[in-house]
C-alpha cells in the first residue's frame, strides 16, 4: 500500500513537472525571442544568449549540488538558526524533486532556448556579412560554441556542486527565502526544518 502511495505521488509529480516545463518554455521562449528581436546590436544579443546559457549552468549546479549533499551539516547550520538553512535542509530533503527540476526542467530548457536563439542570432550575422555559405559555417561555428561552453560550463559547475554542496545549497536556500520572504516574514519552511 505505501509502495503505491509512493508511486502515485511520483507519477502526479511527473505530470505536472511536464505540464510545468510546457508552459515555462513557452514562457521563456517567447520573453527571450521578444527582447532578441528587438535588439539591433549583435552584442545584446550575444549577451542574452550568454545569459541563458549561465542560467542553464547554474541550474544544474544546483541540481547537482541537492543530489550530493548530505543533510546533516545543513541540519547543523539550522539548529543554529543560520538564515536559509532550514530551506537548505528542505532541497536536500527534496533531493530528487530539486535535481529533476533543475537539471532537467531548468537545463534542458535553457539548452532549448539558447539553441534558438543560436539560430536568430546566425540569421543576424548573415545580413551583415556577405558571404554564400555564411549560415552554414555561422550555424556551425555558434552551435559549436555554445555547446563548448555550456558542456565546460557544466562540467565546471558539477565541480563545484560535489565539492561546496552544502554551501551550495546554503546559498541556494537563503537566495529562495530572501525571494519568498523579501521583507523577512517567516513562512513554514522558516520555521521548521520542512
Amino acid at each position: 500500500m505505501l509502495k503505491n502511495n509512493k508511486n502515485r505521488r511520483w507519477a502526479r509529480w511527473i505530470l505536472v513537472i511536464s505540464i510545468w516545463t510546457f508552459f515555462l518554455a513557452v514562457i521563456l521562449s517567447f520573453v527571450s525571442h521578444y527582447f532578441l528581436d528587438r535588439i539591433e546590436s549583435l552584442f545584446f544579443s550575444f549577451v542574452i544568449l550568454l545569459i541563458v546559457v549561465f542560467i542553464g549552468i547554474i541550474f544544474d549546479l544546483v541540481g547537482t549540488a541537492a543530489a550530493a549533499a548530505e543533510i546533516g551539516p545543513l541540519n547543523a547550520k539550522a539548529a543554529r538558526r543560520v538564515y536559509g538553512a532550514k530551506r537548505g535542509v528542505y532541497l536536500v530533503k527534496n533531493a530528487e524533486r530539486v535535481a529533476t527540476f533543475c537539471n532537467d526542467v531548468g537545463g534542458d530548457i535553457s539548452g532549448v532556448i539558447s539553441g534558438s536563439l543560436v539560430a536568430v542570432i546566425v540569421f543576424k550575422l548573415m545580413v551583415t556579412v556577405p558571404f554564400d555559405q555564411a549560415e552554414f559555417y555561422l550555424g556551425i561555428l555558434m552551435t559549436a560554441l555554445i555547446a563548448a561552453m555550456t558542456v565546460g560550463g557544466k562540467a565546471w559547475g558539477k565541480v563545484i556542486a560535489i565539492n561546496y554542496s552544502t554551501e551550495v545549497m546554503l546559498y541556494t536556500g537563503i537566495l529562495l527565502t530572501r525571494l519568498r520572504n523579501p521583507f523577512g516574514r517567516s513562512d513554514k519552511c522558516d520555521n521548521n526544518s520542512g
